[in-house]
């Protein structure tokens, strides 16, 4: 029904309350509010009704989505200077007619709640009102990951991984209802997570943020994070997922990872694919709000090899006929345009469609099923295909209705605003702290344990390396030198070797081999052989270890974990419990060997899948 409200003017969709009852509101065409009485059911009829009031440049920026800046001072002012990136939020909603943008590096909780509360204010005094949707890549992992932001004041876990080595799918969700909490209290809306990519090729650098190599374990975890940070329904009090990376973005050539031009795509030499699709059968149960495909061509498994996002047989054949999917789908970031890095040009990720224009690749993927674009803010784009009738505007509102629904779904439009109060009880509760550092314990994997060095009793004179020597004080009598030392311990990461580019990020990427090499491989040794010596051993990709193996007293793997956290399993006061989530190879050559696409079949691996010894 339509009502004349008299002193409500406000050009925007809400909550507002009548005689001790809440019914829902919206601007009609006619400048009338459609009132709606029952909560539950009014979603697409708003819907309906606010795209039918849409311009087209309107539509087009809700297809867009990039990085905005956070001031420290929770403004929202542009104090870019000019510079590209990030940008500030309100130039883009100004501009581009955007209302979705994602965090990178923030300056802490609470000015993010302070900016995200400024912005809604802006975003009110918009021609409709639309708010907007704030998202996230991962905040909350013990981590130098590169996808995983810096955990300013956040808690802090162990990476996915971590979880996978423990396999408690309750532990998961416990982990996905506390992150939930803690995104609701800054304004984060959206998760750009979880990556359910199969780790099956051991150099690829995005191992670290998949929960390992086997689909099944990885299906079961998926189902219990995304039904954490969603609930059963999308609602007021849930934080959507968006799963990445479709149809799984695990098997990549020699490990070279597609961000990059020099990638080699994705390879199936074990005819393999459907295997990566089961951790997403699994998203799709628990209703997965997004979906995210990956970067990467599928090399030979469809009519044409070009990106995923590019590509019409994996998103309208596959995801929407076959697995009927009616979620949101948003491209990886960066397809369409080049960036440019100090004096590099970061090419776009438009593999397979290099040689289309910029035009052409938004043009492709909008046929392709995509609906939106990840790392970009040129709507324009959209605005001149539909004005020249190479895509129609009906198309464009098969996109912007999922965008629109989703939004009123998460109740943006109803309260889009957060208690800034708040934010300190929700960040730093005790309880989430305390369940963050547990998990990084009982993740740690106790490869070997020679004579039963582990756990460490009394207070031995130890040499520590790679460890902040402040903590290990409190644990142990240390000496300066391994000759003085009952024990060593030696905290190592899994090697990597960068590739030679120019692109300062493609630099900081873990790929090549899992080896060490020369003179760290010698270092390391003479360690081993002198002293009695327990290797504690980051793994973000299956390291090659055998020789290391070979002399360390004991071998412990982690998945993230502070130095307090380690030194609490070696003396026993956490016994670890975790099982290998992939397997380490015992040679450079086995994985060489191995396909890229099929779960632990290196030769004679050192330690095999769900390997891991207690106490």
């Amino acid at each position: 029904m339509s009502a004349d409200l008299g002193e409500i003017t406000k050009q925007q969709s809400g909550l507002i309350k009548t005689d001790g009852d809440f019914i829902f509101r919206d601007l009609n065409k006619n400048g009338k509010l459609d009132v709606y009485e029952d909560p539950r059911q009014p979603i697409e009829a708003r819907v309906d009704d606010l795209l039918g009031q849409m311009t087209l440049e309107e539509k087009a920026g809700m297809l867009f989505i990039n990085g905005a800046a956070v001031n420290e001072d929770g403004s929202i002012e542009d104090k870019s200077g000019g510079a590209a990136f990030p940008r500030a939020a309100v130039t883009q909603i100004t501009n581009q007619k955007m209302s979705h943008f994602n965090l990178w590096q923030i300056p802490g909780a609470q000015a993010v709640a302070v900016w995200h509360n400024h912005l809604q204010r802006f975003a009110e005094q918009t021609r409709l009102g639309i708010p907007v949707t704030i998202a996230s890549d991962p905040r909350n992992h013990f981590s130098n990951n590169i996808f995983s932001m810096t955990a300013t004041d956040f808690s802090q876990w162990c990476e996915t991984l971590g979880f996978a080595a423990i396999g408690d799918p309750e532990l998961v969700r416990q982990f996905a209802d506390i992150v939930r909490r803690e995104y609701l209290a800054v304004g984060i809306r959206v998760a750009l997570h979880p990556q359910i990519d199969l780790a099956t090729e051991p150099r690829w650098p995005r191992i670290s943020g998949t929960f390992g190599e086997d689909a099944h374990l990885t299906a079961l975890l998926t189902k219990a994070y995304i039904e954490g940070f969603q609930g059963t329904t999308l609602g007021s009090n849930s934080v959507a997922c968006m799963t990445k990376h479709f149809p799984g973005g695990g098997p990549q050539n020699e490990g070279l990872d597609p961000h990059f031009e020099f990638q080699k795509g994705q390879i199936y030499p074990g005819k393999n694919f459907d295997y990566h699709l089961i951790p997403f059968e699994a998203a799709f149960a628990a209703q997965t709000a997004a979906i995210m495909p990956y970067y990467g061509v599928p090399t030979d498994q469809t009519d044409e090899n070009v990106a995923m996002s590019f590509n019409k047989m994996i998103i309208t054949g596959l995801l929407r006929e076959k697995y009927k999917y009616d979620g949101v789908v948003c491209t990886d970031w960066g397809l369409i345009t080049d960036a440019q890095i100090a004096d590099t040009v970061w090419p776009a990720r438009a593999w397979g469609v290099e040689h289309l224009s910029v035009v052409e690749r938004v043009q492709k993927a909008l046929d392709a099923g995509v609906d939106q674009f990840g790392g970009e803010s040129c709507p324009e784009w959209v605005v001149e295909l539909v004005k020249t009738g190479r895509v129609s505007e009906a198309r464009l509102d098969q996109s912007v209705r999922r965008l629109l629904r989703l939004k009123f779904q998460l109740g943006i439009f109803d309260n889009p605003f957060v208690d800034e109060s708040q934010v300190p009880q929700v960040l730093g509760n005790p309880a989430s702290v305390t369940a963050g550092a547990d998990s990084q314990k009982r993740a740690m994997t106790l490869l070997k344990n020679d004579g039963h060095t582990l756990p460490l009793q009394g207070k031995p004179k130890v040499f520590v390396k790679n460890i902040d020597p402040s903590v290990a004080a409190q644990y142990v009598d240390l000496v300066a030198t391994p000759e003085e030392a009952d024990f060593a311990i030696l905290r190592l990461q899994t090697p990597w070797v960068p590739v030679e580019t120019k692109n300062p990020f493609a630099q900081g990427f873990h790929h090549g081999d899992l080896d060490f090499k020369g003179d760290a491989k010698a270092e390391i040794l003479t360690l081993l052989q002198g002293t009695p010596t327990i290797v504690v051993l980051y793994l973000d990709r299956p390291a090659v270890i055998p020789e290391i193996n070979a002399e360390a007293k004991a071998v412990l793997a982690e998945y993230g974990a502070s130095d307090a956290a380690v030194l609490d399993v070696l003396f026993g006061k956490t016994n670890p419990q975790g099982k290998l989530p992939f397997e380490l190879p015992c040679s450079m050559e086995t994985v060489q060997a191995q396909k890229a696409d099929v779960p632990y079949d290196s030769e004679n691996p050192l330690y095999p899948f769900g390997h891991g010894l207690s106490y």
